[in-house]
């Protein structure tokens, strides 16, 4: 069982920049990927980026590419994910996942934080 527990969501202004935390208790398998996925209001939730726990290897959704950056603390249990850049389309609940796949998709995922809301106004 793992638990993760999100935070740092906020209210922003278009080109603003937040700091994403995810703090995770329970076991976390080497191979796992730390994933953060985004919901926005109306729509399904969509990939944003994931890290693996072992070695740091990243993808990124097209959309966070050269804006978001996800990394993560070992020692720590904690992944985050920079936002630079904010826009409005932007504007979601952003869920921090742990999965055994190092996926895209939210089915490769088996645990899930609550959300922490990130607004973006223009």
């Amino acid at each position: 069982q793992v638990q993760l527990v999100e935070s740092g969501g906020g209210l922003v202004q278009a080109g603003d920049s937040l700091r994403l935390s995810c703090a995770a208790s329970g076991r976390i398998f080497s191979s796992y990927g730390m994933g953060w996925f985004r919901q926005p209001p109306g729509k399904e939730r969509e990939f944003v980026a994931v890290i693996a726990w072992t070695g740091g290897r990243t993808a990124y959704a097209d959309s966070s590419k050269g804006r978001f950056t996800i990394s993560r603390d070992n020692a720590k249990n904690m992944v985050y994910l920079q936002m630079n850049s904010l826009k409005p389309e932007d504007t979601a609940v952003y869920y921090c996942a742990a999965g055994p796949f190092w996926a895209r998709s939210s089915t490769g995922y088996d645990y899930w934080g609550q959300g922490t809301q990130v607004t973006v106004s223009s």
